[in-house]
Order: structure tokens, then C-alpha cells, then sequence
């Protein structure tokens, strides 16, 4: 009885906050409330993916949901993003009987990292994917290391862990294990030689601390690696990206199959080979997994177009507080052969806590923006004066810049008679302000 009360109590929050667009934690959160337990009194299906990472979740979750679901197979996915336990309890029990059985062939669970310990508690992942560990929120996550300790904890035995094989730290969850699959790139024609970025988190290897070298990097400390003393290295993947042709917009993998990229980002090509990592695992056929992604455009907001005046755009949503994030979409921006306007909102740092500290805009390669591509940049948001001093080091052209605090000032800026694409790259915490001036 207890089960079935808190199942149904947990359906009525659920239905009612659909209603209101609001209530994917919150219904979770109660039902912990009335059974602390109660995610370990639940019948789970045969799979259960759990996501997780710095960056990249949620793209992964929603293109693993994609090609199962193409696939014929029914998946429960938390779409939302909603990723701590209260949201996640939400999915499963929204997701079951009252008796309290999860009625889907897969139950996907996109899981913040910090908080992925206590969602496992109850909950064994049969695979689980880590995307990546990067900066990411400094007053709330630290360094990656410190997030590597609270992930460790998540970690069962019995769990097949598909692992980042370009990524030092995250690869260093399958050392002396054996149920370990991993994905990873192979030398690319868009990679360098030595590191392009503004900071090194790929200097020192994750074991022993002494000097890594890289015989190639794919983007800032993504890459082929090699301790110079304990002899830790880069583990040859399982699933392979072959080839990219971004300026076609194309990814090979394994050598067999192309992929056509709505997308033209290696962060994105990441993502789709970790979702096709684990549709192969499941039993999806290769060349059905790449008919289901060619171009795959995103559901879940992080990428959207939009007007001002006559002029187009896109929108690029990036984590505040998350150097890399940026870096991706600068530097989609950066390639746009045809010519772009970018601007850059930074107003609110957080919708979750309050905090003033913006020294993590020196992390980001901003200096990619000097380029024939970009013809202006507009600087928007109540940290714009912070954005104009650090783009006062980049060398760009101080002409090139324009800055306003005011949001709506900046968007009536661009509704100009100028024919350049626009880019705008911000935060969930200002993309609605952007949005609600334009189209």
C-alpha cells in the first residue's frame, strides 16, 4: 500500500505540474518525502542507462531516446533534464503501475554528477555513460578531480561502464576493470599538434601527477595522451570516429557509416558517438543507428534559429561558468565561412544560486573570434563592462566590439540593415530574455 500511495501521489504532483509547466523535481521530491526508500521497491526494466558529465547530457540522453525509440523499443527518459534524485524519482515513479513496475523496455536517467551517488543508491545502472569532466561551475562543482570522488561513488561492479577514451580523467574509471567499453576519435584533419586553449587541464597525468604528452589534440585536453612516467595512456576505443568533415557537415564511424551533421561541432560528434555507443550495445544495428541521426536536429533548446528584423540566426545555449561549453560554440560560430555577427549575453549567472563571480570568462578561448568570419561582436547583459575588459586582451580589433547592459538594447542593435548571420551564444539563465525580444 505503501508503494501504491506514493506512486499515485507521486502521478497526481506529476499531471498537475504538466499542467502548469512546472513540477519535474518537485512530485519526486515528495514521494522521497512520504518513502525514502522507494526507489528500491520499484520493478525495473531489463536496461538502464545513466548519463552523465560535465557537459553533453543531455543532447546524449535525448539522441539515445531518439534512435531506441526509432528502434521500435519504448524508453522512459527524464526529457526535462530535470538530473538530481528528486527529478529522477520523478521519471521512475511517473513511469510505473501503481503496483510499481516501470512499464518501458529501457529507463534512460540523465544524472548530475555530483548527485549521481545518491541516485544510484537505489538505482544499478546496467550501462553508464560518462560524456567528459571539464571546469565547470566553480563554486558549486571545484575542480574536476574533487568531481571524479563523487562520481567514483556511483560506480557498481556489475555496471558497464562506456567511458570517454579521449578524456585522461574519465578514462581512469576503467582502469583494472573489465566491464569497460570505451568510445574516442581517431586522428582527425581538424586537430592540432599542440594545445589550442586558453588553460592546460591536460598537463599532468590523472595517476601519478607527472607530465602528459599528447601526439594529438582534438579540442582543449581531448585527445591522444601518454604519461611520460607511470606509463597510463589513451586506451584504444571500442567505437570509432573515423573521419569529420565539418565544413560538410559529415562524421564517419567505425569506417562504415556517415553521419550528415545538423550541427557543425566536434563537441556534437561526441555526443552522437556516445549515443551510438549505446544503441549498439542494445542491439541497434549500425547503419540504422546513422539513417536515425542524419540530420538530427536537437528537441531539448540548447540550439534554436530566430529572426531579427530580416536578419537570421542561432542561438547556441552554453553553460555559464563552463569555459569548454563556450569554446564550442565560439567556435562553431568562428567557422561560419559566409560571414556572422556574434554576440554574447552574460546577465544572470545562475538560476540556482547567487553568485558574482565571472572570473571564469578569462578560461574561455575568446581569441577564436579573431577571425575573417567575424565581422562584429555585440556584448550584452548586466556583465557586459567584465566582457569588454576581457576581450580588451584578445587583440581584437576594439572597433569590432560594441557592448550594452541592456539586453533589449543590444537585440534592437542587430535589427539593422547589416545581412550578416547572427550568432548569439549565452546561458539557460538569459536565453528566455534574449528570446522574448526576437522573432
Amino acid at each position: 500500500m505503501k508503494v501504491f500511495f506514493t506512486v499515485l501521489v507521486c502521478k497526481i504532483l506529476k499531471f498537475i505540474g504538466n499542467l502548469i509547466g512546472k513540477g519535474s523535481s518537485f512530485p519526486g521530491q515528495i514521494a522521497l518525502k512520504l518513502c525514502p526508500d522507494i526507489l528500491s521497491r520499484i520493478e525495473l526494466p531489463e536496461y538502464i542507462v545513466a548519463v552523465t558529465g560535465s557537459n553533453g547530457k543531455t543532447s546524449t540522453v535525448e539522441m539515445i531516446a531518439h534512435i531506441l525509440q526509432s528502434s521500435g523499443k519504448k524508453v522512459a527518459w527524464n526529457r526535462e533534464g530535470s538530473n538530481q534524485i528528486e527529478g529522477v524519482t520523478t521519471l521512475v515513479l511517473g513511469s510505473s503501475t501503481l503496483s510499481g513496475k516501470v512499464k518501458c523496455d529501457v529507463l534512460l536517467i540523465e544524472s548530475d554528477e555530483r548527485f549521481a551517488r545518491y541516485t544510484f543508491r537505489y538505482i544499478k545502472p546496467t550501462h553508464y555513460v560518462m560524456t567528459n569532466l571539464y571546469r565547470d561551475q566553480l563554486t558549486r562543482n571545484g575542480h574536476p578531480e574533487w568531481v571524479y570522488d563523487a562520481l567514483a561513488d556511483s560506480i557498481y561492479d556489475e555496471t558497464v561502464l562506456i567511458l570517454n577514451a579521449d578524456d585522461p580523467l574519465i578514462s581512469c574509471f576503467g582502469k583494472d576493470r573489465d566491464k569497460v567499453i570505451r568510445f574516442g576519435a581517431d586522428k582527425l584533419s581538424s586537430d592540432t599538434e599542440t594545445l589550442v586553449s586558453v588553460y592546460n587541464d591536460g598537463k599532468y597525468c590523472p595517476v601519478c601527477k607527472k607530465p602528459m604528452e599528447y601526439s594529438t589534440y582534438h579540442y582543449n585536453h581531448i585527445g591522444h595522451y601518454a604519461c611520460t612516467c607511470c606509463g597510463y595512456k589513451r586506451t584504444e576505443p571500442d567505437y570509432r570516429i573515423t573521419a569529420v568533415d565539418l565544413d560538410k557537415g559529415e562524421m564517419e564511424i567505425d569506417g562504415s557509416y556517415t553521419i550528415s551533421l545538423a550541427l557543425k561541432s566536434l563537441y556534437n560528434i561526441y555526443n552522437i558517438l556516445a549515443a551510438y555507443t549505446v544503441s549498439r550495445m542494445i542491439g541497434i544495428d549500425g547503419s540504422d543507428i546513422a539513417g536515425y541521426m542524419n540530420d538530427y536536429v536537437m528537441k531539448n533548446g540548447r540550439v534554436m534559429t530566430f529572426s531579427v528584423g530580416s536578419r537570421k540566426g542561432t542561438l547556441l545555449t552554453s553553460k555559464h561558468e563552463n569555459s569548454i561549453s563556450y569554446d564550442q560554440s565560439i567556435r562553431v560560430a568562428a567557422a561560419y565561412k559566409e560571414g556572422c555577427d556574434v554576440m554574447i549575453i552574460i546577465d544572470a549567472i545562475s538560476r540556482k544560486y547567487q553568485t558574482g563571480d565571472i572570473s571564469w570568462i578569462w578560461d574561455i578561448d575568446f581569441e577564436m573570434l579573431q577571425s575573417e568570419n567575424v565581422h562584429q561582436i555585440v556584448l550584452a547583459g548586466k556583465f557586459a563592462p567584465e566582457l569588454v575588459q576581457r576581450f580588451s586582451y584578445t587583440g581584437i580589433p576594439q572597433e569590432k566590439i560594441v557592448s550594452f547592459t541592456d539586453i533589449n538594447e543590444a537585440v534592437d542593435f542587430l535589427n539593422s540593415d547589416r545581412s550578416e548571420y547572427i550568432y548569439t551564444i549565452t546561458c539557460f539563465s538569459d536565453k528566455g530574455k534574449f528570446l522574448a525580444k526576437v522573432n
